[in-house]
């Protein structure tokens, strides 16, 4: 894969929202130091993260709709914890 697109990758996950979520954690477990699944050695993680989805090799464990809502639920959870934090 000479370069990697933002189309490439949604031709692998569907929605914009969910590759930036799915993205987003793999950078994140790159930066920790988990393995390359794709070899990019030159590539920085977060383009190597963008070429793992394209390639099919990094995708989400479960039903995407069902993750996404789990995730958005629990964001807001946490907005409404600090917002009462914040008034007490």
């Amino acid at each position: 894969m000479a370069r990697v697109t933002v189309e490439d990758c949604l031709k692998k996950v569907g929605d914009q929202f969910a590759l930036v979520h799915l993205a987003t954690k793999r950078y994140r477990q790159l930066r920790r130091g988990a393995p390359r699944l794709y070899n990019c050695p030159k590539n920085k993680d977060a383009v190597c993260s963008l070429r793992e989805i394209a390639s099919d090799k990094v995708k989400f464990a479960g039903k995407l709709r069902q993750i996404i809502e789990e995730r958005v639920e629990t964001d807001l959870r946490r907005q409404i914890e600090l917002a009462r934090k914040g008034q007490g």
